[in-house]
């Protein structure tokens, strides 16, 4: 089996509620129209047969739109709802990852206690580059890296736009932000505070296997070994050259099978495109095993 560690979904409750606030999200997020990010049984009459995946949401996140109390109650829902999802579907689904509302501290860290560390399905929590219109490396966010490593669960680090910036694009702008959050989290130290974090970050680390001479030359010493000590996925929708650059970069134990579906390659994402790529390296079956599975249930201590 294969287990692609991020794929998303945008759940239709949830959506019913986040369309309530604010009924102009999928023109501001386009992305958000795919159907087969709320469909779920049109999804599982599309998927592969030997791939089960660990869903996330979408970057649609009720801190933006909601004061903190009602954020996390609506960030609890959300969770609820995906970790039903997840058991309704079992040939589909391996697990789920739970969101936050990081404008509620304490209460994210309630969600971490007691709905992230005590449901064996759900496998850790996403965190996005900014939040709040700060780096997810700011002061302010502190205790949720500390909660995550106190309870061994793995963060899913996923790019946001900076809205300061004119012209954001999908393109290059999520992976520019993606390597700046990854910078950041770096320079502020966190793998020197928290040296146990498990840190899995979308589109194969985005920019920095290939700039991996300017990391090493220019950042201090330290700061260039904990670069490597994210964990990164394959979603780079193919291209084996630069995923070969990834596993040399970040080590084969933390590279992880991810494919970013339903997004990415119509209809339904770019999963078979990304095994061929694997499938295609120069690599023992082994390890290409490693990445699809055995890296992702080392990291949670799944059998």
């Amino acid at each position: 089996m294969k287990i692609d560690v991020f794929a998303h979904v945008l759940l239709p409750n949830f959506y019913e509620r986040m369309l309530a606030i604010d009924a102009e999200l999928p023109q501001k997020m386009p992305f958000l129209q795919h159907p087969l990010l709320s469909d779920v049984k049109k999804r599982e009459e599309v998927g592969i047969s030997d791939v089960k995946q660990v869903i996330s949401f979408v970057n649609v996140n009720p801190e933006d739109y909601l004061e903190a109390e009602q954020a996390l109650e609506l960030v609890k829902e959300a969770n609820q709802e995906l970790l039903d999802t997840v058991r309704m579907y079992p040939r589909q689904f391996l697990g789920g990852v739970a969101m936050l509302a990081l404008n509620n501290i304490e209460g994210s860290l309630e969600i971490l206690e007691n709905f992230v560390a005590k449901n064996s399905q759900i496998f850790g929590v996403q965190l996005f580059t900014r939040h709040l219109g700060l780096s997810i490396a700011d002061q302010t966010f502190r205790p949720i890296f500390a909660k995550c490593e106190e309870l061994g669960i793995p963060i899913w680090l996923h790019p946001v736009f900076d809205e300061r910036k004119p012209d954001n694009n999908i393109v290059f702008s999520w992976e520019y932000e993606q390597s700046q959050g990854m910078l950041q989290l770096v320079e502020a130290g966190i793998f020197q505070d928290f040296p146990n974090i498990k840190i899995i970050v979308h589109h194969a680390g985005a920019l920095a296997s290939f700039f991996s001479g300017r990391i090493q030359y220019i950042l201090p010493e330290k700061q260039v070994e904990d670069f490597r000590k994210f964990y990164v996925d394959t979603a780079i929708l193919g291209n084996s050259k630069a995923l070969e650059l990834t596993i040399d970069y970040f080590g084969l134990d933390r590279v992880l099978f991810g494919t970013d579906a339903p997004l990415g390659i119509v209809p339904a994402g770019a999963t078979q495109v990304i095994v061929e790529t694997i499938d295609s390296l120069p690599l023992t079956q082994a390890d290409k095993q490693a990445i699809y599975s055995k890296n992702f249930r080392k990291l949670v201590k799944k059998d």
